[in-house]
């Protein structure tokens, strides 16, 4: 099928959770934050986890998902969300209640080595992280399903969609990174050099990494931004800190090694992409027939936009060609 690459505001996701914080100014360290568990037993989840067990490189392990059922009557379509490098699922709540509101079933998976999954030390690669997401679709017998990815999992969108053509009926690739292949730029990093940066990680690290999303508008920080500094401030505090360190690490190999700038020539679901840089969403979008660009903040879901905006979203998500 011919390639659709449609185009909508996808600054639409979340209206401000609070008053705007110091933008660019260091804050003190919280002292009320408390060790926190690796699996974010007690990150609060907009809906109730489910797991699968699964082996991987003779590990056992188990991913975790939502499963959400449509609010009133059923479209028929099912829509997966896939989380960014820096989140799980967690923080797809609103995006959530806009989508079942139109009728879709939403299933959003944590990957292995991130939120409530089971962290691994084991090679981490996109085509793992698809086949694994093909795994709970099967479980929940799940036959076709509208692909969404975010940031990292616009990445790994977008080598599902190339994996399992028959099981994407649409894409949208939402601030997706991997646009270039970096490995031609830059030599590729000392992997023990790596994890011992992320093992130095300190609430002053954590929040200046998740400030890059409101860069261009540093008084978007708001209370949820802030809530996910602490969240991943408390993991450092844990005594599984190494170990999901080590997996960090790991993972942000990852994004370096395994780019899917090749895979775009090889995606056939209608696909609506949307970056925030507009030259790389420009080139990203010519890379599919009849592709355009526009541009946004980065993490616009956490950004805030008029909820009205998110059900304009969904009904583009099944719009024929």
């Amino acid at each position: 099928m011919k390639n659709l690459v449609l185009f909508f505001s996808l600054t639409i996701l979340l209206p401000p959770a609070g008053p705007a914080q110091t933008g660019g100014q260091e804050v003190p360290t919280p002292t009320d934050v408390k060790p926190g568990s690796i699996t974010c037993e007690e990150c609060p989840y907009p809906y109730p986890s489910s797991y699968l067990p699964l082996t991987l490189y003779g590990q056992d392990v188990r991913m975790a998902y939502m499963d959400v059922a449509p609010q009133g009557p059923p479209n028929g379509h099912a829509v997966v969300l896939l989380h960014g490098n820096n989140f799980a699922g967690f923080y797809f709540g609103v995006v959530i209640d806009a989508l079942r509101k139109e009728g879709f079933r939403v299933i959003v998976p944590d990957q292995i080595g991130y939120g409530r999954s089971s962290k691994p030390i084991i090679p981490y690669y996109l085509a793992d992280m698809a086949r694994n997401t093909r795994a709970i679709l099967q479980r929940l017998n799940i036959d076709k399903a509208m692909i969404v990815g975010h940031s990292m999992g616009g990445m790994l969108a977008a080598r599902f969609a190339t994996q399992y053509p028959d099981v994407t009926e649409r894409l949208v690739l939402f601030n997706p990174i991997g646009l270039t292949d970096a490995r031609f730029n830059n030599p590729v990093g000392d992997p023990d050099e790596a994890y011992k940066r992320t093992l130095a990680s300190s609430y002053q690290t954590i929040r200046a990494s998740l400030m890059r999303y409101v860069a261009h508008k540093p008084s978007a920080w708001n209370s949820e931004f802030e809530s996910y500094a602490r969240i991943r401030y408390a993991w450092t505090l844990s005594a599984d800190w190494p170990r999901l360190a080590r997996v960090q690490a790991l993972i942000n190999n990852v994004i370096y090694l395994d780019p899917v700038v090749y895979d775009w020539a090889h995606i056939q679901a209608p696909t609506l992409v949307y970056g925030w840089r507009r030259r790389y969403a420009r080139g990203a979008a010519r890379r599919l027939p009849g592709g355009d660009e526009a541009n946004c903040g980065h993490n616009s879901q956490r950004q805030g936009a008029p909820r009205a905006a998110a059900r304009s979203r969904t009904r583009a998500l099944y719009r024929g060609p």
